[in-house]
């Protein structure tokens, strides 16, 4: 069942934690992968330091202004894709970034977009999942709440065990880098490396 558009219009925190155990669905190119989300960062709009909504609305960022429930995507150093989901308060530009996936179908294209055999290197980070599924620019703003969309969620079945850390790589948001918004699914195989 996809997702409706109701379970990103929560607390921000909220939904980053319940991502976990969710499918990501990727028809880019035609072609369908899927993975479970095992791993998430959430990102609060102007209230957080290392939000690319802290400095107000942008180009870059309008995808977090439009709604809630779109994919927000971003290139970083140049060459990988990132993709976020917008979320949280209707009025504040939040989002979650989906840091690693469990593959689960479609492998082989995976195994053959990221040039490699290894299950547990094929999504194990946020620019790894975008190059497994085909996720590019191309799908800003795609409404993942939307059947007829090319990238869905599908909500879990199950609830999951939460485990809470630092978010990574945002040394440059003074006190914020310290916040425990990184939710993973403890022991879970396919985490980022």
């Amino acid at each position: 069942m996809i997702a409706p558009l109701d379970f990103y219009r929560r607390d921000t925190l909220t939904v980053a934690r319940e991502l976990l155990g969710c499918t990501l669905i990727s028809r880019a190119g035609g072609v369908e992968t899927r993975g479970v989300i095992v791993e998430t960062e959430a990102y609060c709009g102007p209230s957080d330091p290392a939000s690319h909504a802290y400095r107000g609305r942008t180009e870059r960022v309008r995808a977090l202004y439009e709604g809630k429930g779109l994919a927000y995507i971003y290139l970083i150093y140049g060459m990988y894709w990132c993709l976020n989901i917008s979320c949280g308060p209707e009025t504040s530009p939040d989002c979650v970034l989906l840091r690693a996936l469990e593959p689960v179908d479609g492998i082989d294209a995976m195994r053959a977009r990221r040039k490699t055999a290894a299950l547990k290197n094929l999504c194990s980070g946020p620019g790894k999942l975008c190059a497994a599924l085909g996720i590019d620019k191309s799908l800003y703003g795609a409404r993942l709440y939307d059947p007829s969309s090319l990238l869905t969620l599908e909500a879990r079945e199950r609830d999951f065990p939460v485990s809470a850390s630092p978010r990574i790589g945002i040394d440059y948001a003074g006190d914020a880098k310290n916040w425990l918004w990184r939710f993973t699914i403890p022991g879970n195989p396919y985490g980022s490396r």
